[in-house]
């Protein structure tokens, strides 16, 4: 059964004055709502009316100017509680697996570190594992570095900062501030993080970040295998892979910001 016209025009103002790229206004008027749809202003006035009586839109007497009202807010809290970001990524993480035959991660940010809290392993005789539980810090591997790069550059260096020493884990771990701060910069152009070697020898990895609502940073989903079955050519193509999934699943938990958007 088709949705109807007037469903669809309600949901496209609420989507409107909730979208967080309009230079973070806090308020609309009919007109500028009306010109941004292609709306008449009688049609937009009245669906305005109808979401202010059901206080999912709250309207200024003085100014006329409408704004996310308590009714909204209602339902977003019910949303994000009824979210489960591993459901969410779960089915991305099985279509990648399948994709490229190797092992997928899921990973979540735990205040400076990064944690693996699923898997799915690779189906190859030899393959890549990893500890789910294990945590790592923020400088070494993709999906720690794809952390790292996503969350907002103040904080990054914040935690640069106070690293008195970057573990080494392995020859190829970068522990050198200047020539990780490059990566971070690249991993950020690119939208996704490469691994060759930093945290276990002889192996490889991708990763992008995850991100939720209001933009603060989930973790990272990532692939990783042996390292002789890795090259550029599929550095690129599993982190255009793994960009596109991290979006969706960001999308998912709510994410409505532009990181994913700039691409080298």
């Amino acid at each position: 059964m088709p949705i109807s016209s007037g469903i669809e025009r309600a949901l496209q103002v609420i989507y409107y004055v909730a979208d967080p790229h309009r230079g973070r206004k806090p308020d609309f008027g009919v007109s500028e709502i009306a010109r941004g749809l292609d709306l008449s202003k009688t049609v937009v006035h009245r669906i305005l009316t109808t979401l202010v009586a059901v206080d999912f839109l709250g309207v200024d007497p003085e100014t006329r100017r409408y704004r996310l009202g308590p009714g909204a807010v209602i339902v977003g809290h019910a949303a994000l509680e009824q979210i489960n970001p591993y459901r969410v990524a779960r089915p991305y993480l099985e279509k990648i697996a399948e994709a490229t035959g190797e092992t997928t991660t899921l990973s979540i940010r735990r205040a400076g570190e990064r944690v693996y809290i699923d898997q799915i392993l690779s189906e190859r005789e030899v393959r890549m594992s990893v500890q789910v539980g294990d945590a790592s810090p923020l400088h070494a591997g993709s999906p720690a570095k794809a952390i790292l790069a996503a969350i907002p550059k103040d904080e990054a260096d914040e935690y640069l900062d106070h690293q008195d020493a970057f573990v080494r884990f392995t020859p190829q771990t970068i522990v050198d501030r200047v020539t990780l701060e490059a990566d971070l910069e690249r991993i950020r152009r690119l939208g996704y993080a490469v691994s060759y070697g930093e945290r276990q020898a002889d192996a490889f990895s991708v990763a992008a970040p995850i991100l939720q609502a209001g933009g603060s940073v989930f973790g990272a989903v990532s692939v990783c295998g042996p390292a002789q079955r890795f090259d550029d050519e599929r550095g690129r193509q599993y982190g255009g892979m793994l960009r596109e999934a991290a979006e969706q699943v960001s999308r998912e938990l709510g994410y409505q910001g532009d990181w994913f958007a700039a691409e080298a």
